[in-house]
This record gives structure tokens, C-alpha cells and sequence, in this order.
């Protein structure tokens, strides 16, 4: 194996937030020993010297990770590459109040010619310190709408698996963090090291696309009573709904003043609102059903097939017949025999 780009090592740090996602960073910690293991096997020096950064002066790691260095804040030299890793399942709010102590040390690595590279909603750390108004970024399809939400200064692109600008890379959810990496990979160990290790992690390099991976989740933690009555129509008359204005008929306010309600409560207006209802529920008869296209549109609440088809690829990336080719449940129960 001939693997060129940089030859001298690599300082690449992983900061250990609070509330981060344990598969986020054994993900990283592993795809680079990986490429380390490779590249001594072929007798060439080990690139990446991984290091882990956190507030405290000391820090026991989690276990199988817990053979790296860690090092404080206030110790830390300027590294080539800056890994901020996804967030667990939490209120990102208290997150990044959590993490807060981190942003003025990433402003001041970007300062320095670092690579910062975000995992799934670690992103929203990186949009919290504003180095990522005005570029480029994803996230995990789920959590975009938060993001831009909360940071409508970023150039959102939502169904991105890897985004990247001005040296900074965010990857979108959970295995879309595999596509980062082999980026980083082939930038600095050339495209044969990157090809390499997606085989060994088994990841389709050719992934362009997350949209196909969302779910629609909708928000009705919220007091408004008027936003929350449509909902519900929408929810269990969705399939007779053919228009947003049959939704929200009977509501004692304006269609003007209405819409800007039901945004605030839910991100959404609510013709997208119905729209993402309408598809979600086609979404799930692909999955689980063997019902006919035609049959699948009409429940959802669609009578004209080519808007259907339109609607659903712009909503998940793929056309109906993809969507359940790749997400049907069609394997064959797995019959483990004992040996005799």
C-alpha cells in the first residue's frame, strides 16, 4: 500500500462535552487507529496523535477509549484537527448552557488553522459559537429545523450527509459522521486509505443524501389551544384533508395571523405541517405494508399520483419504489441451529 498526502503526524483532538453520545466518540477513536493500524502495517509512521480535551484538570475516559491522553483547556497547544462529537439524546438548550466553556477555545483553534469537524448535533456547538454564520452546515435531519431555528445566520443544508466550508465540516446523523471522517481520511492519507477503510467500517461512500432518513415528530409541547386543536384535526382526518383552508376553517382568527401562530408552535406552517403528516403516514405503509402505490396515495390522502410522487421525493429524496425497496421489512426470519 502506497499511502501519501501528509507524513507528519497529525494532532487531532475530540472534545469530551457534557451530554456527548459515547458511540460518537469510540466512531472517531476507531476509524483513526484504524487508518494508524494500516498505515504501520505498511510500514509507514502512525498520522494521527488523538488527544482529548475537556474543562476539568483531570477526567477519567470512558472505557475503551480510556487508553488515550486527555488534557484540560487551559493545556492545550493548537491541534490540526478538532472533533466535536454529537450530543446524546437531551434538551440541546441545557446542552450548549452545559458547554458553553468550550466556544471561546474553538474560536481560538479556528484562529490557529485548525480543522473543526462536527458529529450529528454537535453542530449545534459549533453554530452556538457563530463560526458557522454565513456557511455551510448540516446536522441529523431530525434536529435541522431546530438548528435553523435557533441560528438563522447558517446556510443550512438539511439534507447533506457532509457539508463543508472555511475549514470547518459538520456530517449529518449518526452514521453520515462515517462520510466526515473518510473526508478527513483521504485529505490527509489520499483516496486509497479512504477507499480502505470503507470497506473495513462497511460504509456506502456514494450516500449524497439524509432525507430519506427523517421523521416526523411533530412538536405539541406548546399552550396555544387553537394551534393544537388544528393539530389534532390533522392528525386524525389527514387522509380527508385536501387542503390546508379545511384544516383550519373553523378557527376564530385570521388565516394571516393563524399561520404565524402555528409556526411558533411547531417550526412549521401548516400546509407543511399536513404535507409532512400526509407523507410520514406513506412513509410507514411502504415500510410495513404490501399495499399498492395507488392504494398507499389514497390513504395517505393524495388523488393525483404525479404530485404524490413529487411531494415525496422532495420530502425524503427518493421516489415511492426506492423508498421501499430500501426500507421494507422483507428479510427472512434468521433460524440458528445448534450443533449437535
Amino acid at each position: 500500500m502506497n499511502y501519501t498526502n501528509v507524513t507528519t503526524t497529525m494532532q487531532l483532538s475530540i472534545i469530551l462535552t457534557s451530554q456527548y453520545r459515547l458511540l460518537s466518540l469510540a466512531a472517531i477513536v476507531d476509524v483513526f487507529e484504524t487508518a494508524n493500524r494500516f498505515l504501520k502495517e505498511a510500514g509507514r509512521t502512525e498520522l494521527f496523535r488523538i488527544t482529548f480535551v475537556g474543562p476539568a484538570k483531570t477526567k477519567s475516559l470512558p472505557e475503551g477509549v480510556n487508553h488515550l491522553p486527555y488534557v484540560s483547556l487551559d493545556d492545550t497547544p493548537c491541534y490540526d484537527v478538532v472533533f466535536v462529537p454529537a450530543f446524546g439524546p437531551v434538551d440541546l438548550t441545557k446542552a450548549l448552557d452545559e458547554n458553553n466553556c468550550f466556544i471561546p477555545w474553538l474560536h481560538r483553534q479556528h484562529a490557529l488553522g485548525a480543522t473543526l469537524a462536527s458529529n450529528c448535533t454537535g453542530a449545534f456547538l459549533l453554530a452556538a459559537s457563530g463560526l458557522l454564520n454565513d456557511r455551510k452546515a448540516t446536522t441529523h435531519v431530525d434536529a435541522a429545523d431546530k438548528l435553523a431555528a435557533c441560528f438563522p445566520k447558517i446556510r443550512l443544508q438539511k439534507d447533506a450527509v457532509v457539508a463543508y466550508d472555511a475549514n470547518i465540516y459538520t456530517s449529518g446523523g449518526a452514521t453520515s459522521g462515517f462520510h466526515l471522517k473518510l473526508a478527513l481520511i483521504q485529505k490527509y492519507c489520499g483516496r486509497e486509505m479512504a477507499v480502505r477503510i470503507a470497506k473495513v467500517f462497511a460504509i456506502d461512500m456514494d450516500r449524497e443524501n439524509q432525507a430519506h432518513f427523517s421523521h416526523f415528530d411533530p412538536i405539541e409541547s406548546h399552550d396555544d389551544e387553537l394551534v393544537m386543536r388544528v393539530q389534532h384535526k390533522i392528525k386524525n382526518q389527514f387522509t380527508e384533508l385536501k387542503s390546508v383552508e379545511e384544516a383550519i376553517a373553523d378557527i376564530p382568527a385570521s388565516r394571516r395571523n393563524f399561520v404565524r401562530r402555528f409556526k411558533q408552535a411547531t417550526g412549521l406552517t401548516p400546509i407543511r405541517y399536513l404535507q409532512k403528516t400526509k407523507i410520514e403516514a406513506a412513509k410507514k405503509m411502504l415500510e410495513n405494508t404490501e399495499k399498492g402505490l395507488l392504494e398507499i396515495m389514497l390513504s395517505a390522502g393524495y388523488n393525483d399520483m404525479k404530485n404524490f410522487r413529487q411531494l415525496f421525493k422532495e420530502n425524503t429524496g427518493m421516489t415511492p419504489k426506492a423508498y421501499r425497496d430500501k426500507f421494507a421489512m422483507r428479510f427472512d426470519p434468521i433460524i440458528i441451529y445448534k450443533a449437535p
